[in-house]
């Protein structure tokens, strides 16, 4: 039997980037440090999931030189979670500087991203009819 366990992306700012994600329902359950490894791995989840989110922090070199930076590789496309209310949550994540790229014209669908570029999409967990300003709003940057 096969399970699915969790994804993982690498962040350069642990706390920025789990701050992002309280904004849609998604908060730290776990969090493993190496010394040896030098890296950090938080884990996140909604409230009542088992699936996670992995965020891996490599540390900064010993020596002082500069520390990994990431691009996003176009093999990988977004995360999705769905929401109890699209419009809400995209007015917190606006309301906390967060560029809206792809806003809920439809009231079903929507693409925001993390502090290191990660795309996630928001899905309405069921309809809302279209509404304003959200149905007006224009695309920022690419999704």
């Amino acid at each position: 039997m096969t399970r699915y366990l969790h994804t993982m992306v690498r962040v350069t700012d642990p706390d920025a980037t789990i701050d992002f994600f309280k904004l849609i329902g998604v908060e730290e359950t776990r969090r493993i440090e190496s010394e040896k490894g030098r890296f950090t791995l938080i884990y996140l989840a909604p409230e009542g999931q088992e699936e996670e989110v992995e965020l891996t922090y490599n540390w900064p070199p010993e020596d002082g030189s500069a520390p990994e930076t990431y691009d996003g590789g176009r093999n990988f496309g977004h995360l999705a979670f769905r929401v109890d209310d699209i419009y809400e949550t995209c007015q917190r994540i606006m309301d906390a500087g967060h560029t809206m790229h792809r806003p809920p014209r439809d009231g079903h669908m929507a693409f925001v991203k993390t502090p290191d570029g990660i795309s996630i999409e928001l899905l309405q967990d069921g309809h809302l009819e279209p509404k304003e300003p959200w149905a007006s709003m224009e695309n920022i940057g690419s999704w």
